[in-house]
């Protein structure tokens, strides 16, 4: 399989779950306002697929241990399929948050299974490359799916959206059953036994580099998800923004994170992983505190708010890659529990985040931007303390 095969594949497949959220991102007043929900309670069906997408993690990367990586993938994108026809058809938010919920534990998979693979074909800078382009093909679904989905709406109110996920899944399994191998053969799969999950569990809990990079990258994905539940607020509402100029300023931001990430595996062949991680996080804080200073201070024009999250997020953009593939490396033998462990805990801090961080949200900038810059300085605070770990363990090693 080469390297470019690999990556379209497994990053049409990792689309699937961001492409749930953004798609729906220009239709979130219009949701509230057909539902007659609150903008917290619509903000509760993002939470709720954050997290329930972050917890099934836990069981879909040791089942792609025991079976192999692509019976998994079947089985989430069924019922991926069947929560986003229940979405199409939710009378109230509470329906709509249940199937969100649903949702978000078929989409899962095919964010676990594709770091497993990843793992079981390289490491190191090979595997930061492969991870890299990987995320050039799902940048597609920040530029594409708010514009998808405000065409939709459009064309036949938010509801059309979910029927249109549903429909794409046909392409996903076409793509898993003919264009990707199985690479994980049978004399390496691991029997589920919960006596070895707890055990594999705790060695890596108990790694405090496993740990600490898995959570520099959870508060940067909490700074995206926040992001994500307020923009198309702000940008509507606060800017006056339509859908279509939503989704054209949300694509503007998250260029900045997809297109940074593809020169994460050069820079860090060049300046070393640790550097450059460092520097991601200073910089990534830098601007998060930058941008709400300004926001403070009365400059928090649309123009400004929109360059300043492109520069944070370019900066995101070189954490995320590098500090998954930094956490996995070490522990191969457990690659498909590593990752689900890593992706559940960042994906229920992001929650968690964003759970606290909502009776804030009002419609403007400044809590938006606030709860970026603090994610920003929790993940400063956590590479200061583990990144000189990990330098003096690669020091020793030499």
């Amino acid at each position: 399989m080469t390297t470019l095969r690999a990556a379209l594949v497994l990053g049409f497949l990792a689309a699937v779950g961001p492409f749930a959220i953004d798609m729906y991102l220009p239709g979130l007043p219009v949701i509230g306002a057909d539902l007659g929900a609150s903008v917290a309670e619509v903000q509760m069906t993002l939470t709720f697929y954050f997290v329930a997408f972050g917890l099934s993690q836990l069981f879909w990367g040791p089942l792609s241990d025991r079976f192999g990586r692509k019976p998994p993938i079947y089985v989430g994108l069924g019922i991926f399929a069947l929560a986003s026809a229940g979405c199409a058809m939710a009378p109230d938010v509470g329906t709509l948050t249940a199937f969100r919920a649903l949702q978000g534990i078929g989409a899962a998979v095919v964010m676990v299974t594709p770091r497993a693979i990843i793992r079981d074909l390289h490491t190191g800078p090979e595997a930061t490359r492969l991870m890299a382009l990987v995320m050039l093909v799902i940048s597609v679904s920040p530029m594409l799916a708010p514009l998808a989905g405000a065409g939709l709406m459009a064309l036949g109110g938010w509801r059309v959206m979910f029927w249109a996920l549903a429909g794409a899944v046909a392409l996903s399994l076409t793509l898993t059953a003919l264009a990707l191998p199985e690479t994980l053969p049978a004399e390496r799969r691991v029997p589920i036994r919960l006596r070895t999950m707890v055990a594999g569990a705790r060695i890596l809990m108990s790694d405090a580099t496993f740990m600490g990079l898995t959570f520099i990258g959870a508060f940067g994905f909490a700074s995206f998800f926040v992001f994500i539940a307020s923009a198309s607020y702000v940008y509507t509402e606060q800017f006056g923004l339509s859908p279509v100029g939503f989704s054209l300023a949300f694509a503007v931001n998250a260029l900045g994170f997809f297109g940074m990430s593809q020169l994460a595996a050069p820079i860090t062949e060049r300046f070393g992983l640790v550097p450059v991680i460092r520097a991601a996080v200073i910089g990534f804080a830098a601007f998060g505190c930058a941008l709400t200073a300004l926001v403070v201070a009365g400059a928090g024009t649309l123009p400004v708010i929109m360059a300043m999250l492109f520069c944070g997020n370019a900066f995101l953009g070189l954490v995320v890659p590098t500090t998954m593939v930094a956490a996995l490396d070490p522990h191969g033998e457990i690659a498909g529990l590593a990752s689900s462990l890593g992706g559940t805990l960042q994906m229920v801090t992001g929650g968690v985040i964003l759970t606290l961080a909502g009776p804030f949200f009002d419609g403007t900038a400044l809590p938006m931007v606030a709860a970026i810059a603090a994610c920003g300085l929790l993940a400063l605070v956590l590479a200061l303390t583990v990144l000189p770990r990990i330098a003096r363990a690669r020091a020793m090693a030499v």
